[in-house]
């Protein structure tokens, strides 16, 4: 059952149950269920099988009639499980039901990875499987994790699973990182969040298909205090400087607090600062000098009355896209600055609460949740990767698409701008992409977005800016936009990878010198010449099309907790990984970037660093990385 949900009876007679199933359900991972629930494999009809051809389809492309007779099988599932209750059903059908639900043979590693992502009955099949008391008794290990937000929790979940001692230092006075530091209008997660939750603490009553900030934010929070990782936090208190000691092996961490300085020692250091926690402002002159109140979106303030004010929002990037409808609904005019336009993914039930009828299954049905969330999971394994991928040969320039399932793709994302804008030509000019799709973030749409710009309150500058000014925005045209609120809505210094923070390795190596403003580590985790220092959300695990952030976080998790097992083992007090094995490894993901609409367009991203580098994303599937 889901986390927080305890599973109920079935009392409900047949009409009602039709009732449910011509609602806003998916009967795929729901006759997958109650094939589990009931085990009984006949429920997996081979024509009902779906396509793996078209697996981003809800229900993997099925027919009328094919749909007809899966909601035929459920309704008669769900009279036997609530006349006769649940059966229990062996390996081998999990088996089956996976080669089903996918419509895949499920070759290689994919079977095992699915089982953990699966997470029947609330299975951790990613917990270490060692203690410190077994494997080295008599030596302690000290590890400090920076950060309590979605990654850092979880490490720190895991290092008291495996006995060692650990310690959070987390700047912020709560836990939660993004999830607490953001609470602009609007705020909510832009994956599922069946998906965007911890395979082993999956929740079964998400109110909403992409819950919101408070919700996110809670679920955290319960996550923490289940495991009891909260009084291993030390809140308020940031890390300013990581010194390795080449002589004792040791890490010394300088520590800002309310109480002033502070230094503490521990063997291994991971740092789950995240990605998107520095808040960028625009290089533009004159910002300063704006005698408004202004704000970042990332640092929101509430105290700002906007009822009745004329905004100007400089940036129409995800977050943008997310609070100026919210601040057209308040101000009495809104100025929107864009840069470069985005590509909308359509998506009717962004910000709709889930349908009573899906909620229902969720508290009746065993393990729909699971198979619910699994078949999201197998849907985005590898999402629209394939689409984005570099054909050499291709005849299109390459800021228009990089191969034919591009400009297909291309294609269907300008039909939805133009049906959104079909009676505002002159916003279609000013929000169609002039890049290819997919090389920068998407942004979800439910249709809001042309709701907005075309209200009256609202106008979209496209013109370049000159300068703030202390009253406005003054674009290059000389034209001067009044302002009594100024709102950034530019992103994070995502490149920036763990500034402000000093880290000096073996031999006096800086860090950030060593990078040179481009960052780069070994499978995102580790770098030569900063033994037992490990980063979680580090260089090149951004996912972009495919996958949650979650999923790349338990991997890595599972990677340092290896590691420090070897450590122990082997009676080692540090590791360090190699050069040249680094230096390979970074070739072949400069590669991969470079294959993908994302790396060779020219257009701005945060993707990449100042040299043009992609220093964020990850360029293969799912599985490459948790097989690495």
């Amino acid at each position: 059952m889901g986390f927080g949900v305890q599973l109920q009876p079935i009392a409900e007679d047949r009409p009602t149950l039709e009732h449910f199933l011509d609602g806003d359900v998916q009967l795929l991972p729901l006759v997958a269920a109650l094939a589990h629930a009931l085990a009984d494999p006949g429920l997996l009809e081979p024509d009902l099988r779906p396509d793996p051809a078209r697996s981003l389809e809800p229900e993997g492309g099925w027919s009328d009639d094919q749909r007809s007779r899966a909601r035929e099988l459920a309704l008669d599932g769900l009279e036997r499980l609530r006349d006769h209750g649940p059966s229990a059903g062996g390996d081998d059908l999990v088996h089956a039901i996976m080669q089903w639900l996918t419509g895949d043979d499920l070759a290689g590693d994919y079977e095992p990875m699915l089982r953990e992502e699966l997470g029947i009955g609330g299975a951790d099949l990613r917990a270490p499987q060692w203690h410190r008391a077994d494997v080295a008794p008599d030596r302690s290990l000290t590890v400090a994790v920076i950060g309590a937000g979605m990654s850092g929790i979880l490490a720190a979940h895991r290092l008291r699973q495996v006995g060692v001692e650990v310690v959070v230092l987390e700047k912020n006075a709560g836990l939660g990182g993004t999830w607490r530091e953001n609470t602009y209008p609007g705020c909510r997660v832009d994956v599922s969040n069946h998906v965007y939750s911890y395979s082993f603490m999956q929740k079964a009553d998400w109110p909403e298909y992409h819950s919101s900030q408070s919700v996110l934010l809670q679920y955290f929070e319960e996550c923490a205090d289940a495991w009891g990782v909260r009084e291993l936090i030390r809140f308020e208190t940031e890390v300013t400087a990581a010194l390795w000691d080449d002589d004792r092996a040791r890490w010394t961490l300088e520590l800002t607090t309310d109480g002033g300085g502070q230094r503490l020692e521990v063997d291994a250091v991971i740092s789950a600062v995240g990605q998107l926690n520095r808040p960028a402002y625009p290089d533009i002159a004159g910002r300063d000098s704006f005698e408004g109140a202004s704000f970042h979106s990332a640092r929101w303030d509430h105290d700002v009355a906007l009822d009745g004010a004329t905004v100007a929002v400089i940036g129409t990037g995800c977050s943008a896209m997310q609070f100026i409808p919210h601040l057209a609904r308040l101000a009495e005019h809104v100025t929107v600055f864009q840069r470069t336009p985005n590509w909308l993914v359509p998506r009717p039930e962004y910000q709709q609460p889930l349908p009573d009828e899906l909620q229902w299954l969720f508290q009746h049905v065993p393990h729909y949740t699971n198979w619910f969330r699994l078949r999201l999971f197998w849907r985005s394994h590898e999402g629209l990767l394939p689409r984005l991928e570099v054909d050499p040969d291709w005849h299109e320039p390459i800021e228009h698409s990089v191969s034919e399932a591009s400009a297909e793709l291309r294609k269907l994302f300008e039909l939805y701008l133009e049906v959104q804008f079909v009676d505002r030509p002159d916003l279609l000019e000013k929000v169609m992409p002039d890049y290819p799709v997919g090389a920068k973030r998407f942004v979800l749409d439910d249709g809001i977005w042309a709701q907005t710009l075309k209200r009256e309150e609202v106008e979209l500058v496209t013109t370049s800016i000159e300068r703030i000014t202390p009253t406005g925005v003054r674009t290059v045209d000389g034209t001067e936009h009044h302002a009594d609120v100024l709102v950034y809505g530019t992103g994070f210094s995502a490149s920036a990878f763990l500034t402000p923070m000093k880290v000096v390795g073996r031999g006096g190596l800086d860090l950030h010198e060593s990078w040179g403003g481009d960052a780069r580590a070994y499978l995102g985790i580790v770098s030569p010449g900063f033994p037992n220092f490990f980063y979680l959300y580090g260089p090149n695990t951004n996912i972009v099309i495919n996958g949650s952030i979650i999923y790349f976080s338990e991997c890595e998790v599972h990677y340092i907790t290896e590691y420090l097992r070897y450590l122990l083992e082997h009676g080692h007090r540090a590791l360090d990984v190699k050069a040249d094995v680094h230096d390979r490894y970074n070739e072949r993901i400069d590669a991969g970037n470079l294959a993908r609409a994302w790396g060779v367009s020219s257009v701005n991203s945060w993707y990449k660093t100042n040299g043009g580098r992609v220093a964020q994303n990850w360029p293969f599937t799912l599985i490459e990385y948790w097989e690495q």
